[in-house]
């Protein structure tokens, strides 16, 4: 008798959860998530936490401002340097398939301490990144629903964009994932129905204007304004780090997600480069958004474009945008919080690794990913300035986590360790990590320059200050509350035993 071929499938995918449930135990952990997300709608996680749109709508006046139609170019560099970041986390990834992401890999990869001070560096990040993006929306929302922009309004909407995205990711990975694929498919048809009309209905330049920085330099070298616009792709690029957040929800984590992350950066990077290049062709004055004459060239170009309804709609599908990256954000702020309580390594956490069998979700976790963001909004109230302070800090945070990680499997790799996961970068490993720290380093130094000669000191270093006090505040905390030496679950482990001193001061104190 023939075998039912939906017996056969029924039986391979409860080998292949077997095997991820082994896989999981060998790392020394038992998941409680359900592995209910899908290929596509991890890929999709990452993409919309990149969100092209929400990019390149948030930065692209400045970006072109600062360095002229040439700024496009920077989307390119930044692309191929966080490829390179990509690809080291898919070999993590892939070896390490545990929620949380840079937390538990930076933990595998070099010990408990390092481990804690990159997940701190990180969360916060996340938090504050959650924030920017959600009162980012604020004044779309406003627009779209006929209020008047003003703080009041922003922070109303701002709250109100928050509160949706937590109560969809409340009811579970099920739900996240179709809302991932939804934010997916309205992003990615927007911006290309957008890019299109524009080209084919608004267009006023040919390509050679992409060589043309209309004089953005002033009378300084071209570096510095090309590397001011450069400021886009480096905000731009990371996201797909989030599909490596949900490890413990995929299904075969090793192989798919080292494939999902690289996807965001392929999809993800030329959408924005095609929706940049679209908007550069159809603005009539570049010299004036140049000249600071017309700060708001995005809305003028839709204006003309579509009329004010027709912008109102693409408005819609840019909310949309943004409501998917907060909603992905959050889940990767989640998973990185409950990964800490489960590993009891900070302050709250017999909350934050509660979890529900109901939803399949860390419900502290996630309030906390929703608080957090919430009173860093509300504080605009007080001091919109403190509010662009706080934020200052949060791409600078997401690249000290990034490479924070990427030294610790540089590391790693000087020490012995041999990927051993599914997917492996082979002889071009070293040399692809080396290049991905050098980029973040040059990344960082670029966040942190200061470009505002005539203001406080301050308010000039702003971003590097921004970094210091969180990896000051971490280090105090560390001090006072060594929580980071409560855990016994396995760390330090990726390197081979004989390369690791028995004085390792990673041990509990």
């Amino acid at each position: 008798m023939q075998e039912h071929p939906n017996k056969k499938m029924d039986t391979s995918a409860s080998e292949l959860h077997d095997s991820d449930a082994a896989h999981l135990a060998s790392l020394g952990y038992e998941s409680e998530f359900r592995r209910d997300m899908s290929p596509w709608a991890n890929f999709s996680l990452g993409f919309t936490y990149l969100s092209p749109v929400v990019g390149v709508y948030t930065l692209f006046a400045y970006a072109l401002a600062q360095g002229g139609p040439p700024m496009i170019w920077c989307l390119i560099i930044c692309g191929l340097g966080q490829l390179l970041v990509a690809l080291v986390f898919s070999e993590i990834v892939a070896q390490f398939p545990v929620a949380g992401g840079v937390y538990p890999w930076a933990r595998r990869l070099w010990g408990r301490k390092y481990a804690w001070m990159t997940g701190w560096v990180y969360l916060i990040a996340l938090f504050v990144t959650i924030a920017s993006v959600v009162y980012g929306a604020g004044p779309f929302l406003a627009e779209v629903l006929g209020f008047e922009v003003s703080v009041d309004s922003i922070i109303l909407c701002a709250i109100v964009i928050l509160t949706l995205s937590t109560i969809i990711n409340f009811l579970g990975t099920k739900v996240l994932a179709a809302a991932a694929v939804i934010g997916f498919t309205a992003e990615i048809i927007g911006a290309l129905a957008v890019g299109f009309w524009l080209l084919f209905t608004q267009r006023h330049h040919g390509l050679d204007v992409l060589f043309d920085s209309f004089g953005a330099q002033g009378g300084h070298s071209y570096f510095y304004a090309f590397a001011g616009a450069g400021l886009i792709g480096i905000f731009l690029y990371f996201g797909f780090e989030a599909c490596g957040d949900v490890a413990e929800e995929v299904p075969n984590p090793g192989a798919l997600i080292p494939k999902a992350m690289r996807r965001t950066i392929y999809i993800g990077g030329a959408a924005a480069v095609f929706v940049s290049l679209a908007l550069v062709l159809s603005i009539a004055d570049i010299p004036a958004v140049i000249a600071g004459k017309d700060v708001t060239p995005v809305d003028t170009i839709l204006t003309n474009a579509f009329g004010n309804v027709g912008a109102k709609i693409v408005m819609g599908i840019v909310l949309i945008s943004f409501l998917s990256c907060a909603i992905s954000l959050q889940a990767a702020a989640s998973r990185l919080a409950y990964s800490y309580g489960r590993d009891d390594m900070i302050v709250g956490s017999r909350y934050l690794k509660k979890f529900s069998p109901a939803r399949h979700i860390p419900p502290y976790s996630l309030l906390l990913a929703a608080i957090v963001p919430a009173i860093i909004v509300l504080g605009s109230k007080v001091s919109t300035d403190a509010l662009t302070k706080i934020i200052s800090f949060a791409s600078l945070g997401i690249y000290i986590g990034f490479q924070m990680v990427v030294l610790a499997a540089l590391r790693a790799r000087l020490k012995g360790w041999k990927p051993s996961g599914k997917y492996q970068l082979g002889k071009w490993g070293l040399p692809i990590n080396i290049g991905a720290l050098v980029y973040g380093i040059i990344a960082m130094i670029n966040m942190c320059w200061p470009r505002t000669p005539d203001a406080a000191w301050y308010d000039n270093y702003i971003v590097l200050v921004s970094g210091i006090v969180v990896v000051a505040a971490g280090l105090l905390y560390m001090m006072i509350h060594r929580s980071h030496g409560h855990s016994e679950m396995p760390y330090n482990d990726a390197i081979p035993k004989k390369y690791i001193s028995h004085q390792n001061n990673d041990r509990p104190m």
